[in-house]
């Protein structure tokens, strides 16, 4: 594995070394937590990089219809990611405590049985997606243009439902195995390929919201081949041979582990679905303030996504070592790991959403071309708000990654519906019927970080997560605390 500084590995290390100096983190762990976490965070950023890029691009192509159009057909995308990435937690819970138990007959079976069912639940994902896209966008608006532009981006993105889905599962895959940096290598690749193809696709042949779509899919194919040759065994460019390999020939159908799977993996799906699902009365209330809102709103939500970014590596490197942990039979190290990357989280957090928000109003300019006074003005507030907000995320994020990995899936699902359902959802529709107005919606980006924040916070506290994790270990697992 080739090891390098960059400025993301750089800020991490340094908040982490401070923080052990101040006796908040053991020392000798934070070189282990930094290494497994900044890939995941790189990679983070290239994808929502991406995504906001896709957001900049056809706004600036087409306009403001264009953006509310992605955005209306975004929650739907999504699905894409509750199924895959709620299966992927079964996939990084099984995985990282058979890696470290050296279970590797059972590591194989985990893998197999977590790509069979992926393909099985994104492939009905992406069936309904492509069957009835008009009907699905003008569920959220009656603008003809924006139900236009939203329908074909959906139609066209849903050609690439599995391959993101499975995408997932090869990193989870990977990173429970202690290997971050090669799936950051790989999807941050194709990330990048992402934008190279869309910036053709919709400014060189002038295929709009189309383009954008169809640089989605091609880019998750490549890596989806990508991750398919390294686990089969064969050398890849650059990242050489994986940590893990896997007989594509064994069993795909192994009844105890896919019921292993889907216990751990439908609260997490849950978990996941409850954002996805959100985002439907979410975009349908914020509609109500009118287009140029939505378009703020979008904007927003994209840079919040940027701002979450550093929670994709600390949530997955926490999972990799709890898991880990676990599967040596070590608990009261899992237990200081899930802690210990809980502060580093907070404190990373904060520095980079504290330069977001001195950035915030340049940063908008970014997503609109001419006149849009009004959209820039709006957005701007949005980000003042989630950037403040978004520090929560940090403990919410980190703790149910933890809690991921132990199998105790359920609080962190309660949790994020407690955020959207109970507050945020209620709050953004205040906001829209009455006189709060935008504060409903500065107000929602608290309300969806706090909740889980304090409740993840408060179930790993409990140390109940332990009793729970042993039904999922390995039979050379043992237990030392």
């Amino acid at each position: 594995m080739v090891r390098t500084y960059n400025p993301v590995k750089l800020v991490i290390l340094v908040v982490g070394l401070a923080l052990a100096r101040a006796g908040l983190v053991e020392r000798t762990r934070v070189t282990r937590i930094v290494d497994l976490a900044w890939p995941r965070i790189v990679t983070g950023v290239a994808r929502m990089s991406k995504s906001a890029v896709d957001i900049a691009m056809v706004g600036i192509a087409v306009g403001p219809a264009a953006i509310a159009g992605i955005g209306f057909a975004s929650p739907y995308w999504g699905f894409t990611f509750t199924v895959g990435g709620g299966v992927a937690t079964g996939t990084i819970a099984l995985v990282s405590q058979r890696f470290g138990a050296e279970a590797f007959d059972e590591l194989g079976q985990a893998i197999r049985s977590s790509v069979l069912l992926v393909v099985i639940v994104a492939g009905a994902v992406a069936a309904a997606m492509w069957a009835m896209p008009t009907a699905l966008i003008s569920l959220l608006t009656d603008d003809p243009r924006s139900i236009e532009l939203g329908a074909a981006y959906l139609r066209t993105i849903s050609v690439g439902v599995p391959f993101a889905a499975l995408n997932l599962i090869g990193s989870r895959i990977l990173i429970g195995a202690d290997d971050s940096w090669t799936p950051m290598v790989l999807r941050g690749t194709g990330a990048v390929a992402n934008v190279v193809l869309n910036a053709v696709l919709i400014f060189g042949l002038g295929m709009g919201v189309v383009g954008a779509a169809l640089g989605t899919v091609l880019s998750n194919v490549v890596i989806v081949v990508l991750f398919a040759i390294g686990l089969l065994g064969y050398r890849l460019p650059v990242v050489g041979h994986l940590p893990v390999t896997v007989s594509p020939t064994g069993p795909y159908v192994h009844l105890p582990t896919i019921r292993d799977l889907v216990r751990i993996s439908t609260p997490a799906i849950g978990r996941r679905g409850i954002w996805t699902v959100a985002r439907f009365p979410m975009l349908a209330f914020v509609a109500l303030f009118g287009q140029q809102v939505v378009a703020a709103y979008v904007i927003s939500r994209r840079i919040w996504g940027l701002m979450n970014t550093p929670g994709w590596g600390f949530g997955l490197a926490t999972s990799s070592l709890v898991g880990q942990s676990l599967g040596e039979g070590d608990e009261s190290l899992a237990e200081e790991y899930g802690h210990e990357i809980a502060a580093i989280a907070v404190l990373t957090y904060v520095v980079t959403a504290s330069i977001v928000f001195v950035f915030a109003e340049p940063i908008v300019e970014l997503f609109v071309d001419g006149p849009a006074g009004e959209t820039v003005s709006i957005a701007v507030g949005l980000v003042y708000a989630a950037s403040i907000a978004v520090i929560a995320r940090a403990v919410g994020g980190t703790y149910a990654g933890a809690l991921d990995a132990t199998g105790d899936t359920r609080w962190p699902f309660y949790s994020r519906a407690l955020g959207m359902f109970g507050l945020a959802i209620p709050l953004t529709y205040l906001g829209a019927t009455t006189p709060l107005g935008l504060w409903g919606l500065y107000l929602s980006y608290f309300g969806q970080s706090l909740a889980p924040a304090v409740v993840n916070y408060y179930r790993f506290r409990t140390g109940k997560w332990k009793a729970i994790s042993r039904r999922y270990r390995p039979d050379s697992a043992t237990p030392t605390d």
